[in-house]
């Protein structure tokens, strides 16, 4: 018997599986019948209540954007192709299951900067092989109008021979403009170094970067060792993508990869300095890293998100292998694993990194993505474990006044969906951090689709509640597999943008089935739209023994949706660091600050915490321009603790203001400097910055008079016990 239609559960039998009843599908479904399908299967998305609500558009599917990336799919996908045509597959088999490919259409990342220096945000993105990677030249300052042109080619970017993954960036020499380091999966990592006329060049083998043995998933810069230049390190997962075995058995663990640290060598050569470093052990799967001063002592340290897999934790008779681990940085690059001691030891299947004091206490949490409810709760039977509610779910690491970080869980949010994707960002302007993850995986079987989009708003006390109308009038995440996730300014309008990428699309009228039935559901508010793309079906949807047969359906090319901010009447400050190594006689910072602590306190209001990151999400990296919401407060005062440990302040910022703020390297809390000796370096080295044309002599008298200010209030705070003053 064969049927190319796909029969809605209708009873407690068929809805067990959470995939329905499909039995031997030979072609895809007719358009008649998917579109009655999806009228059936489909919840339509929440209605807006309130016209003046912040929300997102996206602006990509319009052709006249410029935008048309497809991304294609890695080599491995041909794995998958065959056992598509096997016949019957026995997914229940373990060793079945994991001899199912990883991430079969590729892993993409994305970055925005403004590689061309000309005031706008720019686009990169990675694609795979015979594809190029795009930049998109963002032409809204010469035109006014959010416009794209891919120059990748012309650039020398596009590196089509690759099976690019992730993507980081910043100033690696120091020369102004912003290099690219691109990730391929078992071929040479690249390192593009920014000519500054618009192109760039791929010098990844002579610097010392293109390791063709690993398959590398993430990178980070920042100064590691304190001599002003940035260092680049490397996620690696697992040996190779053409299986998952790593992922589901612990009797291959020699196959995961350890992560690599590469120490600059005063510019764009690297050394290899990861054995030694204390980075290399415990070898895991690792998804996402970030290098940031998460102890706020002055250097750089690292996170990783290490995915458990499949694999049983501990508690059920496992191995933990899957934490959020934490490396404290001495200040020389070479580090100690903290994770147990931090309380960062949670098992779980750890995907995206990202960083704010979402509390308001003055301490940076971590805000970790993980697989979320409804994978495991689907697959409880195969995996052999029980799925406890809240286990597997994506969420804030809570830094405590001793250092040590708690995991609350969370709270009304019940159950959460995948991640992958993720960023700390005030996108509504409110004056607290938000959370905004993406996710979805192909697990070979079926695609993961239960991330809507999740865009968590903070109650400024670090509870998160989601935001269903944010989205609304944008793309249906739901049919998108998204893997990286970048956020900036893409319209000099002082909103955060949200980009993402996605490996695959289930185009329409392809039906999206419910993810669980309603008997297994936890009562969450992503329940109505979790749902999942069906690559394979049970030949008996209870009896999952009797094996699986392909749907006969296909995944069309991943796309990048831009989502643009519409923004509110809420307040902003939007903040450059300008590390000042090489400019003045004392400056430490590397150019782009990369590894700065900035907090911003609103007049009237609270202070939050953002900071500088050369990568961090997954497989990604936003702007390095900082944007702070202020609520309807109308200016604050700006603090930064510098890579070195130098703090300067700037009092009487506006709200509306774009501050570039340049390291001086006279730290208002410098107690071996005499009051005098104080002044006398903050007037020297301003102006050095003001001879070189960093600042105007506006600008250095401000500073100036900001530092003699923030001399004078720590004094009286060391004696007093008050806080930063507004201003």
């Amino acid at each position: 018997m064969c049927t190319d239609a796909l029969s809605p559960p209708t009873g407690e039998r068929n809805l067990r599986s959470g995939i329905g009843k499909l039995v031997r599908p030979c072609a895809p479904l007719p358009m008649a019948s998917a579109l009655v399908l999806l009228s059936a299967l489909v919840h339509s998305p929440p209605t807006l209540s309130d016209a003046q609500r912040l929300f997102f558009t996206n602006i990509a599917a319009d052709p006249s954007t410029g935008i048309g990336y497809a991304r294609g799919p890695s080599a491995n996908k041909v794995i998958l192709d065959q056992l598509k045509e096997q016949g019957i597959v026995n997914f229940a088999a373990l060793n079945v299951r994991a001899r199912m490919p990883g991430k079969p259409r590729g892993a993409p990342g994305v970055a925005i900067l403004d590689y061309d220096r000309d005031g706008d945000l720019d686009i990169y993105v990675s694609n795979g092989p015979g594809r190029a990677n795009s930049l998109y030249s963002n032409q809204y300052v010469q035109t006014g109008v959010l416009q794209f042109v891919d120059v990748a080619r012309d650039a020398g970017v596009g590196l089509v021979a690759d099976d690019s993954s992730g993507v980081c960036f910043g100033d690696m020499d120091n020369d102004g403009d912003q290099d690219l380091i691109v990730l391929n999966l078992a071929g040479p990592n690249r390192l593009l170094r920014n000519r500054g006329d618009g192109r760039f060049v791929e010098e990844g083998e002579a610097a010392g970067i293109a390791d063709r043995t690993h398959h590398p998933s993430s990178c980070a810069l920042g100064d590691v060792n304190g001599d002003g230049y940035l260092d680049l390190v490397v996620g690696n997962t697992f040996d190779n993508w053409d299986h998952r075995l790593p992922l589901m058995t612990f009797d291959n663990d020699h196959l995961m990869e350890a992560n690599q640290l590469f120490i600059s060598q005063g510019g764009m050569t690297f050394q290899d300095a990861s054995t030694g470093s204390g980075i290399e052990n415990p070898a895991r799967v690792t998804w996402a890293l970030a290098l940031v001063d998460y102890d706020a002592d002055g250097d750089v340290d690292l996170v990783t998100a290490d995915d458990q897999g499949a694999k049983a934790p501990a508690k059920y008779g496992g191995v933990d292998h899957g934490y959020v681990r934490l490396f404290r940085n001495d200040g020389t690059g070479h580090f100690t694993n903290e994770t147990m001691e931090r309380g960062t030891d949670r098992p779980g299947a750890w995907m995206g990194l990202a960083f704010g004091d979402f509390d308001r206490d003055g301490r940076l949490d971590i805000y970790a993505t993980n697989t979320g409810y409804y994978f495991p709760r689907l697959l409880e039977r195969l995996l052999g474990f029980p799925e406890i509610l809240g286990e597997w779910a994506s969420g804030a690491f809570m830094a405590g006044p001793d250092g040590h970080f708690r995991f609350p869980g969370v709270g009304a949010l019940v159950g959460v969906p995948f991640g992958w994707g993720v960023a700390a960002v005030d996108y509504d302007n409110d004056n607290d951090t938000d959370i905004i993850y993406h996710g979805g995986i192909d697990m070979g079987a079926y695609v993961d689709a239960s991330n809507p989009g999740t865009v968590l708003r903070n109650d400024g006390m670090g509870n998160f509640d989601y935001d269903e109308g944010a989205l609304d009038g944008s793309v249906d995440h739901t049919r998108r597999s998204v893997q990286g996730l970048a956020t900036g300014d893409l319209d000099n309008d002082g909103f955060v943008d949200i980009v993402t990428v996605a490996s695959q699309i289930w185009p329409k009228p392809f039906p999206l089935v419910p993810y669980l039935p309603p008997f297994m559901q936890a009562g969450s508010v992503f329940d109505a739209t979790a749902s999942i793309w069906p690559t394979f079906a049970p030949v008996d949807p209870v009896d999952w023994s009797q094996g699986f047969r392909a749907t006969g359906l296909e995944p069309a090319d991943g796309d990048l949706a831009i989502e643009i901010n519409s923004g509110n009447k809420n307040h902003w400050v939007k903040v450059r660091t300008l590390g000042t190594v090489g400019l003045t006689d004392h400056g430490r910072a590397n150019r782009d600050g990369v590894g700065a602590l900035v907090r911003f306190h609103a007049r009237g209001g609270e202070t939050d915490i953002h900071p500088v990151l050369a990568g961090s999400s997954y497989a990604s990296q936003g702007s390095l321009e900082l944007l702070f919401g202020l609520g309807r407060h109308h200016g604050g005062t700006l603090e930064v603790l510098w890579p070195g440990g130098v703090r300067n302040r700037l009092y009487g910022v506006r709200a509306g203001e774009m501050v570039v703020f340049p390291e001086i390297p006279c730290g208002f809390d410098d107690h071996s400097m005499s009051g005098r000796e104080y002044q006398r370096c903050l007037h020297t080295e301003l102006d050095h910055l003001v001879e070189q044309g960093v600042i105007d002599r506006r600008q250095g008298r401000r500073f100036f008079r900001s530092g003699l200010r923030a001399r004078h209030d720590n004094y009286r705070k060391t004696r007093t016990g008050s806080h930063m003053e507004d201003s």
